[in-house]
């Protein structure tokens, strides 16, 4: 009998960019998440938005909370019908990673998604621990890039 080859799947993530704006972040990990069927039908056709998203610590566990995923609802005559959820979901890491989290998140910083990979098997979502920025801050990233892409132009046009 010949085997089935299975088609390559290809590399996809569902991006917070918003994240990078409004917060210094530090360093990354990659935590499992808990989903039902038709959620992780959603995550796969990237119909999640991480934007206003965030990770709490309840009784020792990774809660994400405010991630909207978009719900195909499966009703007869409206086969594009949507549902948006936004209820908390379980986050899979270990204690030892759990632990370290809730420690830095006691001097004040706060625990970000940045991206929900999913690639692969499972579906993971890469959160980081950020400190956010005041708006002087903001407004010089917002000047640093705009000097960064004038002088690229610069180049290009000579």
């Amino acid at each position: 009998m010949a085997q089935k080859k299975k088609s390559p799947q290809k590399q996809s993530a569902v991006l917070n960019r918003r994240a990078r704006f409004d917060y210094e972040l530090g360093e990354d990990i990659v935590a499992g998440i808990a989903l039902t069927g038709p959620e992780v039908r959603a995550a796969r056709e990237n119909h999640v938005q991480l934007k206003g998203s965030f990770v709490t610590i309840r009784n020792n566990e990774l809660w994400l909370n405010n991630a909207s995923f978009s719900i195909r609802l499966q009703q007869k005559g409206e086969p594009s019908a949507r549902s948006i959820d936004t209820s908390p979901r379980k986050l899979l890491a270990s204690r030892k990673q759990i632990d370290a989290l809730d420690a830095k998140k006691q001097t004040g910083m706060t625990i970000v998604p940045t991206k929900l990979l999913t690639s692969g098997k499972f579906i993971k979502v890469v959160i980081a621990l950020g400190k956010g920025k005041k708006n002087y801050d903001k407004r010089e990233t917002l000047k640093r890039r705009d000097q960064s892409r004038e002088a690229a132009r610069a180049i290009k046009n000579v």
